[in-house]
């Protein structure tokens, strides 16, 4: 009998979850927000030391990991391990062109189980309503 398969489970990569929003805000303007100290904050968390590729990273907030790769204007891909979690997952954060308007994407996978998936699905809405109150507020 097959297994069934739960929501959010990938093959190889635990479970992940995937959320995206378009703005209608230039695409130049997204990026810097959200590389800026203010838009860090939203995402990330309050830095303890600066974004370089392949360093450590530690947030005031605890969360902790490796930056592995950042591609201007493209994206960014890092370890992302919460503060209370045993397990180290991955997130890439894509800013996105889109005809005049431009999409954020958060994607996170290698998550631990299906509890760990329902908890990212809360933290990334709020973050993503945070980044949208912001950039309103901008334009």
């Amino acid at each position: 009998m097959a297994k069934t398969k739960i929501i959010g489970e990938t093959k190889d990569a635990g479970f992940q979850f995937g959320l995206r929003k378009t703005f209608n805000i230039p695409y130049e303007e997204v990026w810097d927000f959200m590389f800026s100290a203010n838009g860090l904050k939203l995402w990330l968390g309050l830095l303890a030391n600066e974004l370089a590729e392949k360093e450590y990273y530690k947030t005031k907030e605890g969360t902790e990991g490796e930056i592995r790769l950042i591609k201007e204007h493209s994206h960014i891909r890092l370890t992302w391990k919460k503060k209370g979690w045993d397990n180290v997952s991955q997130l890439q954060v894509r800013i996105i062109s889109n005809n005049g308007k431009t999409v954020i994407s958060f994607h996170h996978d290698h998550l631990l189980d299906g509890d760990q998936r329902s908890e990212m699905d809360v933290h990334w809405n709020r973050v993503m309503e945070k980044i949208s109150k912001e950039l309103e507020n901008k334009s």
